[in-house]
C-alpha cells in the first residue's frame, strides 16, 4: 500500500491545484450580478435570434488569423529547446539559425500583408 501513496499525493494536490482557486475566487470575488452580466453573450451575436441572420465576416477572419499566427509561433518552441544543441553542433549552426530566419521572415510577410489589407482593422 506505500507503493501507491506517492500517487494518491499526487492525485489529491492535483485535485486540490484545480478546485482551491475556483472556490477561493467563488467565496472572496464580490457577486454583484446585474441583467447584463446574466445575459447569454455567444460570438457577439444575440443567442436566441433567426439562425439565417447576416454576421460580420470579420469576426471569423480575425479569429482565423489569431488561429494560425499562434499555431505557427507554436513552431519556435521547439526549435528554442534544441537551438543549445544546434549551436554547439558545428556543422548545422548557421542553417539552424536561417532556417528559423526564413520561416519568421514567412510569418513577418504574412502579418504585413494582413495588415496592409485592412484584416486586422474593425470599423
Amino acid at each position: 500500500m506505500e507503493n501507491y501513496f506517492p500517487i494518491l499525493m499526487f492525485v489529491l494536490v492535483g485535485i486540490a491545484v484545480g478546485v482551491l482557486p475556483v472556490v477561493t475566487g467563488f467565496i472572496l470575488a464580490p457577486s454583484r450580478p446585474d441583467p447584463e452580466k446574466l445575459s447569454p453573450y455567444e460570438c457577439g451575436f444575440e443567442a436566441f435570434e433567426d439562425a439565417r441572420m447576416k454576421f460580420d465576416v470579420r469576426y471569423y477572419l480575425i479569429a482565423i488569423l489569431f488561429i494560425l499566427f499562434d499555431l505557427e509561433i507554436a513552431f519556435l518552441f521547439p526549435w528554442a529547446t534544441i537551438f543549445k544543441d544546434l549551436v554547439a553542433a558545428e556543422s548545422i549552426k548557421l542553417f539552424g539559425f536561417l532556417e528559423m530566419l526564413v520561416f519568421v521572415a514567412i510569418l513577418v510577410i504574412g502579418y504585413v500583408y494582413a495588415w496592409a489589407k485592412g484584416a486586422l482593422e474593425w470599423e
